[in-house]
């Protein structure tokens, strides 16, 4: 029999990658299996990967004119929507422009081809050169469990025995389910669905649009009018030469308030606000797909086993607290620490759930589990109610009472607030919620 790989990898996403990255350049002998005809091909995410993780994966990437990102982040926007109104919340700093870069806009069929070929060059440098290998176009149907142990995976009438198996099969996770580790069905108040197009906009163009200076970005999330009364929210991203537009929608709303996804994207690109941002635009791509809403409560069981761990949004690592919308980052650090649990585990040469134990304990040490905790009671208050109904109401409002100027005595801004107030809310209301805010913020 020949000797089983150190870890079998399922899943080329960035946890996966992330994960192969570390094995690679700590001397381990993994298989990194993916689905997808590449890394990459099945992921229809454009979004932002925040942090500094990328610059350890990959060092001097932001002065790589070939690297696999498209824009930095030094523009933020948070805009309120009523049906007719836009309120913002802006804020640009060229601080935001020192590298490493605090946030990246990224194309996940770019990003991922990108940095699948920075983990081979890894391979190639590696001591096991021959005896590492990221496999494509390759379904993984089992993974072989014996005495309760993971001890390889099976792929068609191919088997492949490892000393520990890494699931990072993303937010659909039969695997982690199939080994025990994930209960049969998610409950609907724990995921929603994400559907985006990607616009194609002329290079020029998208600059003077969005005052962008070289490889500069901007984002831009949405609250309001844009999902029509359903629960969740909007966003806008600029890439090299296109945009990234969608909405994020809960999938238990969604279902109970009726419409379709692909309408209430319609809806949002046809508000005022947005028409003007993508006009011009040519949709170039159209994907939805399911993703995690951040409720610590969805979590796996656990996120070890023996020989196995969870890393990414197969472990529903991700979280949406106002200010950012967090996946990709925590899908690489957890993809990382996964990696690093599974060398210290070759080193002792143990890969029971004991040693595997310790991903958890480094995880909860992170800054995922810490903030995931700690901003519980944000994630809930953006998927409240008034949070997507009375709050930008009662702003857009005030906006266009405080921002216009007539030919007739002009009101204090607290007798504008008094009035918009009344006709959407009430004192109270707001007075809880924004209790609430300060609290969960």
């Amino acid at each position: 029999m020949e000797e089983p790989f150190d870890c079998i990898i399922v899943g080329g996403g960035i946890a996966g990658l992330s994960a192969a990255m570390t094995l690679a350049r700590g001397g381990a002998r993994f298989l990194l299996i993916e689905r997808g005809e590449f890394c990459g091909a099945k992921n229809v995410s454009g979004g932002v990967l925040w942090g500094t993780d990328l610059q350890r994966l990959v060092p001097g990437y932001a002065d790589d004119p070939d690297a696999g990102f498209e824009r930095f982040v030094n523009h933020r926007r948070l805009t309120f929507l009523d049906d007719d109104s836009a309120f913002s919340v802006d804020f640009k700093s060229t601080r935001f422009d020192e590298k490493p870069y605090g946030g990246v806009t990224v194309l996940r069929a770019v990003f991922d081809a990108w940095l699948a070929g920075k983990v081979q060059q890894a391979i190639d440098e590696s001591p096991y050169p021959d005896e590492s290998f990221l496999a494509t176009d390759v379904l993984v149907e089992e993974v072989l469990m014996e005495d309760g142990r993971a001890v390889g995976i099976r792929a068609g009438d191919e088997e492949f025995r490892a000393n520990c198996v890494l699931l990072a099969e993303g937010v659909n996770n039969l695997l982690t389910r199939q080994v025990g580790l994930e209960n049969p069905f998610v409950d609907a108040d724990h995921v929603a669905v994400g559907v985006k197009e990607v616009l194609r906009m002329d290079v020029d163009r998208l600059a003077d649009r969005f005052q962008l200076c070289g490889r500069s970005g901007l984002t831009n999330e949405f609250v309001g009018a844009a999902t029509k009364g359903v629960e969740g929210g909007g966003f806008l991203y600029t890439n090299r030469d296109s945009l990234s537009v969608g909405l994020v929608i809960g999938m238990k709303d969604l279902r109970e308030k009726g419409g379709t996804p692909y309408d209430l994207l319609n809806h949002f690109k046809a508000h005022p606000a947005i028409r003007d941002m993508i006009q011009g635009a040519e949709t170039v791509e159209y994907s939805a797909h399911v993703v995690s809403t951040g409720d610590i409560r969805g979590l796996p069981k656990e996120l070890y086993g023996d020989g196995v761990l969870i890393a990414g949004e197969a472990a529903h690592l991700l979280m949406n607290a106002g200010k950012a919308i967090q996946g990709m980052d925590y899908a690489m650090r957890s993809g990382m620490l996964a990696a690093e649990t599974v060398l210290e585990a070759r080193k002792a040469g143990d890969f029971s759930s004991a040693m595997m134990s310790n991903y958890r304990k480094a995880l909860d040490a992170s800054y995922i589990m810490h903030d995931m905790r700690s901003f519980q009671d944000a994630v809930h208050l953006l998927h409240s109610e008034p949070m997507f109904s009375n709050v930008p109401n009662v702003l857009c409002d005030f906006g266009r009472q405080f921002f216009a100027v007539r030919s007739e005595p002009t009101p204090k801004a607290l007798s504008m607030m008094h009035a918009a107030v009344k006709r959407h809310a009430s004192y109270w209301d707001l007075v809880k919620l924004g209790i609430k805010a300060a609290r969960a913020l």
